[in-house]
């Protein structure tokens, strides 16, 4: 798993003509730019890790300056790529806290270890997150609450849940 990377932002576009690039932030905690020196750049024909010179923030962008990178051509080149990280790079959470892309994946099952599918998306709704589970039938929406989802078991890759009363029929 450590050649694993994490995907924390995109690449947008060039920025300037001194080889600054525009970064579209992907995580929730867009501040760790801040602190960074160096980072993964997924590019298409494999990945390298460039030196950060200067990070500026630009409204819900960020604009970021690589040593590496001197001019608005090389800045261009550079275009939807990602910028990544490892797993061991990432911003600890809280106890109980998630990754979505921990989560999706997951197979989930109910109290009486039945299956009921694998979960294939998150959907933020702010009150709650609702985890969507994919089953032989229609998909399956599990709100992610204490009282719902029982057991989170990473490594297992696997959920399990408690369904309400109408979700389980």
């Amino acid at each position: 798993m450590s050649d694993e990377f994490i995907r924390i932002g995109k690449i947008l576009k060039s920025q300037g003509h001194r080889g600054a690039v525009r970064v579209l932030p992907l995580t929730d905690f867009p501040e760790r730019f801040q602190g960074m020196k160096r980072v993964r750049v997924k590019l298409r024909d494999g990945g390298a890790d460039y030196t950060i010179e200067e990070i500026k923030p630009h409204g819900k962008f960020l604009t970021i300056k690589f040593k590496e990178i001197t001019d608005m051509d090389a800045a261009d080149k550079l275009r939807d790529c990602y910028l990544e990280v490892t797993r061991q790079e990432l911003v600890p959470l809280q106890e109980g806290s998630y990754y979505i892309f921990d989560i999706v994946g997951m197979s989930v099952f109910d109290l009486d270890q039945t299956l009921l599918g694998k979960v294939t998306d998150v959907l933020q709704t702010g009150a709650n997150d609702v985890y969507v589970v994919e089953t032989a039938g229609k998909p399956l929406l599990i709100p992610a609450l204490k009282q719902v989802v029982r057991e989170i078991d990473l490594p297992g890759r696997r959920m399990l849940v408690e369904l309400p009363e109408g979700l389980a029929d």
